[in-house]
């Protein structure tokens, strides 16, 4: 089994136009969630904000419409591939997909109404070389 040093940690970010009110992202991004766990991905939570707007009690603030998510590298093209499906059920879905290593931070768009297979592809070698540990 794999260590946790070998996992990457995503950051995915949606977008679902600017029709959308909170209520509806909100939802959009839980129901997401609960979907990407049947994937058996190591780790989905909602994203938890680090700056605390006024006024709110809660400890467990998120940032709304963003999940964060701990996989192994060689599982992007089964995320990838379903983030297609998922964004091609309603007009105007769009996924940001974000990363750090070390120094380095990727942040890919990915709207896949908008791009080609051979962008597809090209979108997954560069998050699996990127993530891919020596």
């Amino acid at each position: 089994m794999a260590e946790m040093n070998d996992r990457a940690h995503l950051i995915l970010v949606l977008n679902m136009g600017a029709d959308a009110d909170r209520d509806e992202l909100d939802l959009a991004t839980r129901q997401l969630r609960d979907e990407l766990l049947e994937l058996n991905i190591d780790s989905v939570d909602l994203l938890k904000t680090q700056d605390m707007p006024e006024g709110v009690k809660s400890a467990e603030a998120v940032t709304l419409g963003a999940l964060s998510l701990v996989i192994l590298p060689e599982l992007i093209p089964k995320i990838v591939e379903y983030l297609q499906s998922w964004t091609m059920r309603a007009e105007n879905r769009k996924v940001t997909i974000k990363t750090q290593i070390g120094d380095r931070s990727i942040e890919l768009e990915y709207a896949p109404a908008a791009m080609t297979p051979k962008e597809v592809k090209a979108l997954i070698k560069t998050l699996t070389k990127a993530l891919a540990r020596d």
